[in-house]
Protein backbone atom coordinates (compact mmCIF):
# COMPACT_ATOMS: atom_id res chain seq x y z
CA UNK A 1 0.00 0.00 0.00
CA UNK A 2 2.95 2.41 0.46
CA UNK A 3 4.09 2.34 -3.10
CA UNK A 4 0.14 3.06 -4.01
CA UNK A 5 0.25 6.19 -2.06
CA UNK A 6 2.80 7.47 -3.88
CA UNK A 7 1.16 7.39 -7.02
CA UNK A 8 1.09 11.16 -9.43
CA UNK A 9 1.66 9.71 -13.11
CA UNK A 10 1.40 6.19 -12.53
CA UNK A 11 -1.82 3.72 -11.37
CA UNK A 12 -2.52 0.70 -10.50
CA UNK A 13 -5.70 -1.16 -11.75
CA UNK A 14 -6.66 -4.62 -10.24
CA UNK A 15 -8.29 -7.40 -13.46
CA UNK A 16 -10.64 -9.46 -11.29
CA UNK A 17 -10.90 -11.42 -14.64
CA UNK A 18 -6.34 -12.32 -15.02
CA UNK A 19 -6.12 -12.27 -11.76
CA UNK A 20 -3.30 -9.15 -12.21
CA UNK A 21 -2.77 -5.65 -11.22
CA UNK A 22 -1.80 -2.82 -14.23
CA UNK A 23 0.51 -0.41 -13.73
CA UNK A 24 -0.38 2.17 -15.62
CA UNK A 25 1.89 5.69 -16.70
CA UNK A 26 0.67 8.86 -18.02
CA UNK A 27 3.11 8.12 -20.92
CA UNK A 28 3.27 4.38 -21.68
CA UNK A 29 1.38 1.61 -22.25
CA UNK A 30 -0.29 -1.04 -19.11
CA UNK A 31 2.24 -3.19 -17.64
CA UNK A 32 0.99 -6.51 -16.06
CA UNK A 33 1.92 -7.24 -12.66
CA UNK A 34 0.83 -10.67 -11.12
CA UNK A 35 -1.17 -10.57 -7.56
CA UNK A 36 1.04 -13.34 -6.64
CA UNK A 37 4.40 -11.11 -6.38
CA UNK A 38 2.86 -8.00 -4.84
CA UNK A 39 0.60 -9.73 -2.54
CA UNK A 40 1.02 -13.12 -0.02
CA UNK A 41 -2.87 -12.91 2.17
CA UNK A 42 -4.36 -15.47 3.55
CA UNK A 43 -8.11 -16.59 1.63
CA UNK A 44 -10.53 -13.69 1.27
CA UNK A 45 -12.90 -12.98 4.60
CA UNK A 46 -16.31 -12.07 3.75
CA UNK A 47 -19.35 -13.46 4.55
CA UNK A 48 -22.07 -13.63 1.32
CA UNK A 49 -25.35 -13.89 2.04
CA UNK A 50 -28.43 -15.06 -0.25
CA UNK A 51 -30.33 -12.30 -1.54
CA UNK A 52 -33.22 -14.95 -1.72
CA UNK A 53 -32.75 -15.76 2.28
CA UNK A 54 -31.85 -12.45 3.07
CA UNK A 55 -34.43 -9.44 2.43
CA UNK A 56 -30.84 -6.89 2.81
CA UNK A 57 -29.54 -8.99 -0.50
CA UNK A 58 -32.87 -9.02 -2.30
CA UNK A 59 -32.63 -6.42 -5.75
CA UNK A 60 -32.15 -3.93 -3.29
CA UNK A 61 -31.74 -0.29 -4.23
CA UNK A 62 -28.92 -0.21 -2.01
CA UNK A 63 -26.74 -3.23 -1.90
CA UNK A 64 -23.81 -2.65 0.12
CA UNK A 65 -20.43 -4.30 0.50
CA UNK A 66 -19.10 -4.53 3.96
CA UNK A 67 -15.61 -6.18 5.31
CA UNK A 68 -15.00 -7.66 8.41
CA UNK A 69 -11.68 -6.02 9.60
CA UNK A 70 -11.01 -7.84 12.20
CA UNK A 71 -11.23 -11.50 11.55
CA UNK A 72 -9.30 -12.70 7.88
CA UNK A 73 -9.35 -16.18 8.56
CA UNK A 74 -11.93 -19.07 7.97
CA UNK A 75 -14.61 -16.36 6.93
CA UNK A 76 -15.97 -18.19 3.51
CA UNK A 77 -18.53 -17.49 1.06
CA UNK A 78 -22.26 -18.92 1.68
CA UNK A 79 -25.05 -18.76 -0.50
CA UNK A 80 -28.75 -20.08 -0.03
CA UNK A 81 -29.46 -22.97 -1.16
CA UNK A 82 -32.01 -22.49 -4.02
CA UNK A 83 -30.59 -21.89 -7.55
CA UNK A 84 -31.97 -18.99 -8.89
CA UNK A 85 -5.29 -6.80 -26.62
CA UNK A 86 -4.81 -10.57 -26.03
CA UNK A 87 -7.48 -10.98 -28.79
CA UNK A 88 -10.86 -12.85 -27.26
CA UNK A 89 -13.30 -13.66 -29.65
CA UNK A 90 -16.66 -11.63 -29.71
CA UNK A 91 -19.87 -13.89 -29.19
CA UNK A 92 -22.12 -14.01 -32.02
CA UNK A 93 -25.18 -12.60 -31.80
CA UNK A 94 -27.02 -15.71 -32.50
CA UNK A 95 -27.39 -17.19 -29.54
CA UNK A 96 -30.67 -17.43 -27.62
CA UNK A 97 -30.33 -20.20 -25.79
CA UNK A 98 -31.81 -21.22 -22.46
CA UNK A 99 -30.32 -23.31 -19.54
CA UNK A 100 -30.55 -26.43 -19.86
CA UNK A 101 -29.88 -29.56 -17.19
CA UNK A 102 -26.01 -29.49 -17.87
CA UNK A 103 -26.16 -25.59 -17.18
CA UNK A 104 -27.92 -25.84 -14.16
CA UNK A 105 -25.91 -28.75 -12.79
CA UNK A 106 -23.00 -26.62 -13.82
CA UNK A 107 -24.37 -23.26 -12.09
CA UNK A 108 -24.85 -25.60 -8.96
CA UNK A 109 -21.51 -26.54 -8.92
CA UNK A 110 -19.95 -22.57 -9.20
CA UNK A 111 -22.58 -22.06 -6.04
CA UNK A 112 -21.37 -24.78 -4.11
CA UNK A 113 -17.79 -23.69 -4.92
CA UNK A 114 -18.69 -19.96 -3.65
CA UNK A 115 -20.12 -21.85 -0.56
CA UNK A 116 -17.32 -24.07 0.28
CA UNK A 117 -14.63 -23.09 -1.49
CA UNK A 118 -13.92 -26.99 -1.70
CA UNK A 119 -14.65 -27.84 -4.93
CA UNK A 120 -11.89 -28.98 -7.04
CA UNK A 121 -10.96 -27.07 -9.62
CA UNK A 122 -11.13 -29.58 -12.55
CA UNK A 123 -15.00 -29.47 -11.38
CA UNK A 124 -14.57 -25.71 -11.94
CA UNK A 125 -13.44 -25.27 -15.06
CA UNK A 126 -15.47 -28.59 -16.50
CA UNK A 127 -18.11 -26.12 -15.49
CA UNK A 128 -17.36 -22.81 -16.68
CA UNK A 129 -16.57 -24.74 -20.14
CA UNK A 130 -20.45 -25.92 -19.88
CA UNK A 131 -21.47 -22.31 -19.63
CA UNK A 132 -19.29 -20.68 -21.37
CA UNK A 133 -20.75 -23.25 -24.52
CA UNK A 134 -24.27 -23.06 -24.17
CA UNK A 135 -24.53 -19.53 -25.35
CA UNK A 136 -27.11 -18.39 -23.20
CA UNK A 137 -29.42 -15.36 -24.03
CA UNK A 138 -28.48 -12.15 -22.37
CA UNK A 139 -30.74 -9.96 -22.66
CA UNK A 140 -31.32 -9.59 -18.80
CA UNK A 141 -28.01 -10.18 -17.84
CA UNK A 142 -27.14 -6.09 -17.31
CA UNK A 143 -30.23 -5.31 -14.92
CA UNK A 144 -29.14 -8.33 -12.90
CA UNK A 145 -25.78 -7.44 -12.95
CA UNK A 146 -26.17 -3.93 -12.15
CA UNK A 147 -29.89 -3.91 -10.71
CA UNK A 148 -32.53 -1.34 -11.64
CA UNK A 149 -30.99 1.88 -9.28
CA UNK A 150 -27.73 3.19 -8.74
CA UNK A 151 -25.65 2.62 -6.65
CA UNK A 152 -26.31 -0.85 -8.32
CA UNK A 153 -25.02 -4.39 -7.27
CA UNK A 154 -21.55 -5.42 -5.65
CA UNK A 155 -20.44 -8.61 -6.68
CA UNK A 156 -16.99 -10.68 -4.80
CA UNK A 157 -15.03 -12.65 -6.98
CA UNK A 158 -14.60 -16.56 -5.98
CA UNK A 159 -12.53 -17.94 -8.72
CA UNK A 160 -10.57 -17.27 -11.90
CA UNK A 161 -9.19 -19.49 -14.72
CA UNK A 162 -6.30 -18.98 -16.98
CA UNK A 163 -7.15 -18.83 -20.93
CA UNK A 164 -8.66 -21.36 -22.59
CA UNK A 165 -9.75 -22.79 -19.09
CA UNK A 166 -6.47 -24.48 -19.04
CA UNK A 167 -6.00 -24.00 -15.23
CA UNK A 168 -7.44 -21.71 -12.42
CA UNK A 169 -7.50 -21.27 -8.66
CA UNK A 170 -10.21 -19.38 -5.76
CA UNK A 171 -8.81 -15.92 -5.75
CA UNK A 172 -6.84 -15.75 -2.63
CA UNK A 173 -7.86 -11.96 -1.58
CA UNK A 174 -10.75 -10.17 -1.29
CA UNK A 175 -11.75 -8.31 -4.41
CA UNK A 176 -15.23 -6.83 -5.25
CA UNK A 177 -16.65 -4.87 -7.95
CA UNK A 178 -19.69 -3.02 -8.16
CA UNK A 179 -21.76 -2.40 -11.20
CA UNK A 180 -24.64 0.21 -11.40
CA UNK A 181 -26.40 -0.51 -14.87
CA UNK A 182 -28.30 2.40 -14.01
CA UNK A 183 -25.54 5.33 -13.67
CA UNK A 184 -23.24 3.53 -15.66
CA UNK A 185 -20.59 3.01 -13.62
CA UNK A 186 -18.05 0.47 -12.13
CA UNK A 187 -16.31 0.20 -9.28
CA UNK A 188 -13.10 -2.55 -8.79
CA UNK A 189 -12.05 -2.80 -5.34
CA UNK A 190 -9.44 -4.87 -3.67
CA UNK A 191 -9.63 -5.16 0.21
CA UNK A 192 -7.26 -5.95 2.89
CA UNK A 193 -9.38 -6.07 6.51
CA UNK A 194 -8.22 -3.35 8.68
CA UNK A 195 -4.77 -2.71 6.20
CA UNK A 196 -7.08 -0.55 4.18
CA UNK A 197 -8.29 -0.98 0.38
CA UNK A 198 -7.36 0.31 -2.79
CA UNK A 199 -10.39 0.92 -5.20
CA UNK A 200 -11.17 2.20 -8.83
CA UNK A 201 -14.05 3.83 -10.41
CA UNK A 202 -15.45 4.71 -13.95
CA UNK A 203 -17.72 4.81 -16.70
CA UNK A 204 -19.23 1.70 -18.35
CA UNK A 205 -20.97 0.80 -21.48
CA UNK A 206 -22.90 -2.66 -22.56
CA UNK A 207 -23.62 -3.98 -25.83
CA UNK A 208 -25.33 -7.00 -26.51
CA UNK A 209 -23.00 -9.39 -23.65
CA UNK A 210 -20.17 -7.39 -23.56
CA UNK A 211 -19.55 -4.38 -20.73
CA UNK A 212 -16.89 -2.10 -21.53
CA UNK A 213 -15.58 0.15 -18.99
CA UNK A 214 -13.02 2.82 -18.47
CA UNK A 215 -11.75 3.94 -15.21
CA UNK A 216 -11.70 7.78 -13.96
CA UNK A 217 -9.66 7.90 -10.52
CA UNK A 218 -8.44 5.49 -7.87
CA UNK A 219 -8.98 5.62 -3.72
CA UNK A 220 -6.60 4.71 -1.72
CA UNK A 221 -7.36 3.44 2.11
CA UNK A 222 -4.60 3.12 4.90
CA UNK A 223 -5.80 1.99 8.01
CA UNK A 224 -8.34 4.41 9.71
CA UNK A 225 -7.71 7.39 7.52
CA UNK A 226 -9.84 8.85 5.36
CA UNK A 227 -9.40 7.46 1.62
CA UNK A 228 -6.91 9.47 -0.44
CA UNK A 229 -8.99 10.04 -3.72
CA UNK A 230 -6.77 10.64 -7.27
CA UNK A 231 -8.91 11.41 -11.06
CA UNK A 232 -7.50 10.84 -13.91
CA UNK A 233 -10.69 10.88 -15.68
CA UNK A 234 -8.92 12.57 -19.35
CA UNK A 235 -11.02 14.73 -21.93
CA UNK A 236 -12.13 12.04 -23.65
CA UNK A 237 -16.06 11.34 -23.24
CA UNK A 238 -16.56 8.62 -25.22
CA UNK A 239 -18.31 5.63 -24.57
CA UNK A 240 -15.86 2.88 -23.42
CA UNK A 241 -15.90 0.09 -26.19
CA UNK A 242 -13.99 -3.13 -26.85
CA UNK A 243 -10.79 -0.86 -27.59
CA UNK A 244 -10.99 -0.50 -23.54
CA UNK A 245 -10.93 -2.87 -21.02
CA UNK A 246 -14.00 -5.17 -20.87
CA UNK A 247 -15.82 -8.28 -19.93
CA UNK A 248 -17.67 -10.92 -21.44
CA UNK A 249 -20.75 -12.38 -19.74
CA UNK A 250 -22.12 -16.13 -20.29
CA UNK A 251 -24.00 -16.32 -17.42
CA UNK A 252 -25.96 -13.83 -14.58
CA UNK A 253 -28.50 -14.80 -12.25
CA UNK A 254 -29.34 -13.18 -8.75
CA UNK A 255 -26.50 -15.13 -7.03
CA UNK A 256 -23.63 -16.08 -9.59
CA UNK A 257 -21.82 -13.87 -12.25
CA UNK A 258 -19.64 -15.41 -14.98
CA UNK A 259 -17.01 -13.68 -18.03
CA UNK A 260 -14.18 -13.52 -19.90
CA UNK A 261 -11.78 -11.06 -19.88
CA UNK A 262 -10.23 -9.10 -22.58
CA UNK A 263 -6.83 -11.23 -21.43
CA UNK A 264 -8.77 -14.00 -22.49
CA UNK A 265 -9.03 -15.27 -18.74
CA UNK A 266 -12.64 -16.81 -17.15
CA UNK A 267 -13.71 -15.88 -13.98
CA UNK A 268 -17.31 -16.02 -11.46
CA UNK A 269 -18.66 -13.97 -8.73
CA UNK A 270 -21.33 -14.08 -6.04
CA UNK A 271 -23.48 -11.37 -4.68
CA UNK A 272 -21.59 -10.09 -1.60
CA UNK A 273 -22.62 -7.99 1.51
CA UNK A 274 -20.24 -6.48 4.43
CA UNK A 275 -20.43 -7.92 7.43
CA UNK A 276 -19.05 -5.74 10.26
Amino acid sequence: MASAAALSSKFIFFSSSSSSLFLISNNSSPTFLKTSSILSLQKPLIHLTSPIDTPFLKPTNHPILLLRPAKLKNTRATLGEKDQNATVPIPNQEEEEQPNKEVEESVKVLKDAAKTRQVAKEEILSALSVIEKAKLNPSKFLDTLGGSKSPGRTWMLVFTAEKQLKDGKYFPITAVQRFDAAGKRIENGVYLGPLGSLTFEGRLSWKNRILAFIFECIRIKIGPFNPLEINFKGKDESEPSNKNPFFIWFYVDEELAVARGKSGGTAFWCRCQRVI
